[in-house]
């Protein structure tokens, strides 16, 4: 049976490359890197050397990086953080409706803490107006959120002009690009940002690695406390093999990006065009235009996005139902929602991510497969037999 991994949102496969920097730091270079020896000297010049290669992929200074565990992380520490440190201007924080939760809770947590929250709509393809970021605005307003690019649904957002109305406001800006960096060109100074959270999982390089790019001068509370590491803005004995592997896989994304958006385009697009002139009653969702390349997102109807994902992957084929963190929570999404789908569309949410391994014959093997499964679903389900019996026939807009 073919094996086909279109879930790369989630999770991209370690790269040869990667794994080999990382080797020596799990082994004979083992020294703490705030250590004054010598054993300590290997882990702080590789740990300089990754703040290099990661700042080299956002455009940023080196010591404007601070290493994290993971994207959650980042975007707490932006969140929380930039919003605490300018809480002598006020309490209001902005974020669209479509935010990853590691921002959406972050800033659900803030309003524990006396802050108020506001929360900008987006429109049928999740994209947030700058004119609304700007209505959302107010005198007291601490920080705005708004993320790159949704994982979900795969829209990239007018983050530039968002930061030209927040910089003109004069109101601190962060952006999670865990969805774009590596993946899209991102340079903090073209887009005008004052922070930018990213993933090394989204870009081949290891889980459990994170970074968070604070532009100079821009205040920050840190979350943890205990010690000195990262310019005294997150505390904790750094895990060097994940950094040094996080700074690899930076520095090679960046030599090979062009390459990559190229390849993976087209293979992206295909699914879109021709996924739903193979099977009715398909709902394509993002942007048509101005989303992720290699990125494809459906509702299908009628069925049940987790029981499409069993049965597709009992054929070989991995794709998720939305987002890595909800899709276990077998509840209709919040980004679907925000997007004007019904919570009974929304339930059958497919989102295939393209990687570097995938090839033309998995597209093919996937546009085969697929139809049946859904036709096998839809057999069972007493929502089409009712749509059936009611006569209603023909296919709706097949993008929202």
């Amino acid at each position: 049976m073919r094996k086909v991994y279109l879930d790369n949102a989630a999770g991209t496969p370690l790269l040869s490359e990667v794994r080999d920097a990382m080797m020596p730091y799990l082994g004979e270079i083992f020294g703490n890197p705030s250590s004054l020896h010598d054993w300590g000297d290997g882990a702080r010049e590789a740990m300089d050397t990754a703040r290099e290669q990661v700042a080299g992929l956002i455009g940023g200074a080196a010591d404007e990086i601070i290493f994290t565990s993971c994207g959650t992380e980042s975007n707490n520490l932006a969140v929380k953080g930039l919003a605490m440190a300018q809480q002598n201007k006020g309490k209001h924080v902005v974020v669209s409706a479509i935010e990853h939760f590691s921002v959406l809770h972050a800033a659900r947590t803030l309003e524990k803490l006396g802050f108020e929250v506001t929360e900008v709509p987006v429109d049928r393809y999740g994209a947030v107006d700058p004119d609304a970021v700007r209505r959302s605005i107010r005198k007291d307003t601490a920080l705005v959120s708004i993320m790159h690019a949704n994982g979900e649904i795969g829209t990239i957002e007018p983050i530039k002009q968002i930061a030209a109305v927040t910089r003109e406001m004069k109101v601190p800006f962060h952006t999670d690009a865990v969805a774009t960096a590596g993946t899209i060109p991102v340079d903090v100074k073209a887009l005008g940002v004052d922070a930018l959270s990213l993933a090394g999982s989204q870009f081949y390089g290891p889980k459990g690695s994170g970074a968070l790019w604070v532009r100079k001068g821009v205040r920050l509370i840190p979350l943890l406390d205990g010690g000195i590491q990262e310019g005294g803005r997150r505390s904790g004995t750094e895990n060097v093999p994940a950094i040094v592997g996080l700074g690899k896989a930076a520095e090679i994304a960046a030599a090979q990006m062009s390459a990559r958006v190229g390849r993976l385009s087209p293979l992206g697009d295909r699914l879109l065009k021709e996924l739903p002139g193979k099977i009715d009653h398909v709902v394509v969702t993002g942007h048509p235009q101005d989303r992720l390349p290699g990125h494809a997102s459906f509702c299908v109807e009628f069925i049940e996005g987790e029981s499409l994902l069993m049965l597709l992957n009992s054929k070989g084929i991995a794709v998720s139902s939305g987002s890595a963190c909800t899709s276990r929570a077998l509840k209709a999404s919040h980004v679907l929602l925000a997007i004007g789908l019904s919570h009974e569309i929304a339930q059958g949410s497919v989102l295939m991510t393209m990687g570097l391994d995938s090839t033309p014959e998995d597209i093919d093997y996937v546009l085969e497969t697929m139809p049946p499964v859904v036709d096998r679903l839809r057999q069972m389900s007493p929502l089409y037999a009712k749509f059936t019996k009611s006569g209603k026939g023909g296919n709706q807009d097949a993008h929202l």
